[in-house]
């Protein structure tokens, strides 16, 4: 089955296609990617979803999916929206 692993930033996105066995799982694509030599600035565990909704390690993948390697805030989106609505940009 075809999957893609993709990680984005504001400047660049990572992407790979894959071709795994039926059955594989969201860390199986992990492990066949390479991610952990080509994003090391990602922690782990890695933080993973699949078409915006973050699975598990273990999640069974289908053809034609895109998991997505999420990484870690900068910022809190609540202290940022406090900040702003008190006006301390």
């Amino acid at each position: 089955m075809a999957v893609e692993l993709v990680c984005a930033w504001p400047d660049r996105v990572w992407l790979r296609r894959l071709s795994l066995p039926q059955g594989s799982t969201v860390d199986d694509a992990i492990i066949a990617g390479q991610c952990r030599e080509a994003l090391p600035e990602l922690a782990e565990p890695f933080r993973a979803g699949i078409y915006g909704r973050v699975v598990s390690g273990s999640h069974p993948l289908s053809d034609g999916d895109r998991v997505e390697l999420y990484r870690p805030l900068l910022a809190d989106p609540k202290d940022a929206r406090r900040k702003r609505a008190a006006g301390g940009f």
